[in-house]
């Protein structure tokens, strides 16, 4: 018992660490009136009423000043994350007392959950379960994971790019100046994701190379040689109509010689040409087409060629070195 009352007594002091921090944190952010003299206290006090002192938490955004706006984040996020710290220990300690048996932490009690319910352990089982040789471990290998960690970035990152983004040429330039100027932290993602598209060429490419020099493109593994030289043809399409997005010189010029190269294909050359341009010249359309291309057929294709990729490679497993 000496054990709990000592718990019980760790707990009373941290909180009032915590409200003691909070007050100290809330006297030097909170905004104070300025007086300079008698005369004014006695001029506020008899002939008008003394203004309340703003919230520093929502004032800015009452005013559009956005003066000191990471003193409340910082303090919103802190002392939330370690209220929450302390609510989560008292209720496992709580459990723990009251049930006389171990915790059982939260993810394996939904996994449980879900498997009384839809017996999903016999399904992964012979998935997760297989075995990994020592050669399989080694970097080269790793190449195709990498690819695909990036395109979830790709993705992830263009989510947020597209809650801003307007695909209009009117808009198009303006709301990419307010990505990087305006939105928190609108030119780091705009930067990661157009990294993250480079590393993805060339991951795609070191891993072809990797599959080609390794042979593993013989049979019984064509299907996935092709199905690979498809994913890597769409890298190389998300990276050109991503390229029009910004709607600048750069970009209108880049794509003109794109489309050029495309109309120079024999027999298909004009129709590709007029396809991709929604035309014989870059307009407006041929944004809005680039725009769609990026964010829901190149998506769509690239995800259902993925999924066949990797049923193929978990199906035949990967050569072993030559």
């Amino acid at each position: 018992m000496k054990s709990v009352y000592r718990k019980i007594f760790l707990v009373i002091i941290s909180i009032c660490v915590l409200l003691f921090s909070a007050a100290m944190v809330h006297s030097y952010t909170a905004e104070r009136p300025e007086i300079s003299s008698q005369g004014e206290i006695d001029q506020q006090i008899y002939l008008a009423p003394i203004k309340p002192e703003d919230d520093t938490c929502i004032q800015c955004h009452v005013d559009e000043t956005f003066t000191n706006i990471w003193t409340p984040t910082v303090r919103w996020v802190l002392f939330g994350a370690a209220g929450i710290f302390f609510l989560f220990g008292f209720a496992r300690s709580a459990s723990v007392w009251r049930s006389r048996e171990a915790w059982v932490p939260i993810p394996k009690r939904i996994s449980l959950y879900l498997d009384d319910r839809f017996q999903l352990s016999d399904f992964l089982k012979p998935i997760l379960s297989k075995p990994v040789p020592d050669w399989q471990r080694r970097w080269w290998y790793c190449l195709g994971g990498l690819t695909f960690f990036l395109f979830i970035v790709q993705g992830i990152t263009g989510i947020m790019l597209a809650f801003y983004y307007k695909p209009t040429p009117a808009e198009a330039y303006a709301s990419i100046l307010f990505i990087e100027n305006e939105v928190l932290l609108g030119s780091a993602i705009r930067m990661i994701h157009h990294w993250s598209a480079n590393g993805m060429i060339v991951m795609a490419c070191a891993h072809m190379l990797r599959v080609f020099i390794m042979g593993a493109y013989k049979p019984p593994r064509e299907l996935n040689w092709i199905s690979g030289v498809a994913l890597f043809v769409m890298t190389l399409g998300f990276g050109f109509t991503g390229y029009l997005l910004p709607w600048d010189q750069r970009a209108y010029w880049a794509t003109t010689v794109g489309t050029e190269i495309a109309g120079g294909i024999p027999v298909i050359g004009e129709l590709a040409l007029v396809f991709l341009r929604t035309g014989w010249s870059i307009t407006g359309l041929t944004l809005s087409r680039f725009f769609a291309l990026h964010i829901l057929i190149l998506p769509l294709i690239t995800v259902t060629s993925m999924g066949m990729h990797f049923l193929m490679v978990r199906k035949q497993g990967i050569m072993k070195p030559l």
